[in-house]
């Protein structure tokens, strides 16, 4: 059988009729033709309810996961919502207090609203997550690791444990791990998440968001009807951008590592700068266990907090001539970004901190880049 990498590069290796074409072609279709007894002898309905632009896509993703199903979205933040829209009124959510900051956002809104009831739990405090968990009958819990943007790791495996004890569900978001590197489902999740815009098309053109499960369940095929009847579906076009950006998944994401783990090094003795935050480097609190969750590398994301503060941070952003000044993370190239003004109000970022998504460039060309900024 063909690795996890050749089935990737190959996009399943499906070659299409009359043609052969070595590049599959994408399916515009918004409806489909009925038999005349009124049967769908293609099998399909319309697009909304399971386009087959989405087939070879929503199959690399479920393989590369490991899962039973795999459902693509039209963006990350369409998935994550799914997820929490397929609950009952009023279930119990466990959430990270270090998160993508827009979902965080949302939870507090629904549960405002009460349409969930929400408790946060710290993202490496395992003991405090099980007393959460424990402290009233809860639905779901929402990992997050690497979390956004303070790269702190959670043990997906005990974290999983603990909410299969409490009759809870988990879903991981593994946006920046990406299955190159880390795959939830093995370790105990039901739900694994991506914002797919990021890592899995990686070239800053396309916006989409997948969910992949570890079996069928009533959770996951009520989700399946709010992604239908939510209308939250990806159009063809770009289901057929993120299969190419699929191709060179590992490649790239193995370059970003590289390149992240030497900048956080180099980094992490430069008089200008208070801390590095890297899962990757020896330093991290949270080293040795995500050195035994993510295989291959640490992933592409790190911050640096500047120790002359907030103006200093963003000086130094103004200053990069390589580094694109932009909000998303995961592409080919590199980015940075003062996130605490582009969260606003609310904002739980410290505000000397610079998040850097790493690309693929010379890292050379990155830390001379950086080195130039800081010195300003």
């Amino acid at each position: 059988m063909s690795s996890l990498e050749t089935l990737t590069v190959h996009g399943l290796g499906r070659v299409a009729e009359p043609y052969r074409d070595i590049v599959p072609p994408i399916h515009l279709a918004s409806t489909f033709e009925r038999a005349a007894d009124g049967s769908y002898p293609g099998g399909r309905l319309y697009a909304r309810d399971g386009s087959p632009a989405y087939i070879e896509a929503e199959e690399v993703l479920r393989q590369l996961e490991g899962g039973a199903q795999a459902l693509l979205f039209a963006s990350g933040h369409a998935a994550a919502t799914a997820v929490l829209q397929a609950l009952d009124a009023g279930d119990r959510v466990v959430a990270p207090r270090s998160m993508y900051w827009a979902l965080r956002k949302w939870l507090l809104d629904l549960a405002g609203h009460g349409h969930i009831q929400l408790a946060f739990y710290d993202n490496t405090d395992i003991d405090g997550l099980r007393a959460q968990l424990a402290a009233a009958p809860t639905r779901l819990l929402w990992i997050e690791t690497p979390a956004n943007p303070t790269w702190e790791v959670t043990d997906i495996r005990a974290a999983a444990a603990l909410a299969r004890e409490q009759g809870a569900m988990t879903v991981v978001d593994s946006t920046v791990a990406t299955p190159v590197l880390c795959q939830p489902l093995a370790l105990g999740a039901d739900i694994v998440m991506h914002s797919a815009t990021k890592y899995l098309n990686g070239h800053s053109d396309v916006v989409a968001g997948a969910l992949v499960t570890r079996e069928d369940s009533p959770l996951w095929q009520r989700i399946r009807v709010m992604r239908n009847l939510g209308g939250g579906i990806l159009g063809p076009f770009e289901a057929w951008l993120l299969l190419r950006g699929m191709r060179t998944l590992h490649l790239r994401v193995r370059a970003a590592c590289a390149n992240a783990l030497r900048l956080a090094t180099e980094l992490e003795t430069h008089p200008a700068i208070a801390q590095v935050l890297y899962p990757g480097l020896p330093s991290h609190p949270d080293h040795a266990v995500v050195a035994a969750q993510m295989r291959g590398g640490f992933g592409g994301m790190l911050s640096i907090r500047l120790k002359d503060g907030e103006a200093k941070a963003r000086d130094v952003a103004a200053r990069v001539q390589v580094f694109k000044r932009a909000t998303s993370l995961g592409s080919v190239e590199s980015l940075i970004e003062h996130r605490a003004s582009v969260e606003g109000e609310g904002s739980r970022c410290p505000p000397d901190l610079l998040r850097l998504s790493v690309g693929i460039e010379p890292a050379d060309d990155l830390l001379a880049d950086l080195v130039q900024a800081l010195a300003g």
